[in-house]
């Protein structure tokens, strides 16, 4: 469950709303007045967390990429990052 938990609040609920809708991201986007594809579009993001949240690894570079997810970092950004994190590791 420390998925759900490593959620922001507002995922949760976005969560809490898909399954009262069924699953059904249709009726989720009309809920949001939205449209279908920002619904999916923040569907996927949610699934990168989780994902991310599962797969065990060092916890700074975790972070690091829910900041991609999140779109506070570029994806080129982070894995320069990274690199450097690394090499500062590795000697």
């Amino acid at each position: 469950m420390d998925w759900f938990l490593g959620l922001e609040e507002e995922e949760q609920e976005f969560l809490k709303r898909f399954i009262l809708a069924s699953g059904s991201l249709k009726q989720l986007a009309k809920n949001y007045e939205v449209s279908y594809p920002t619904v999916r579009i923040r569907v996927d993001k949610i699934i990168e967390k989780i994902k991310l949240k599962n797969y065990n690894q060092d916890s700074f570079k975790v972070k690091l990429m829910q900041m991609v997810i999140d779109e506070k970092v570029s994806l080129d950004s982070a894995k320069e990052i990274i690199r450097e994190y690394e090499d500062s590791i590795n000697g």
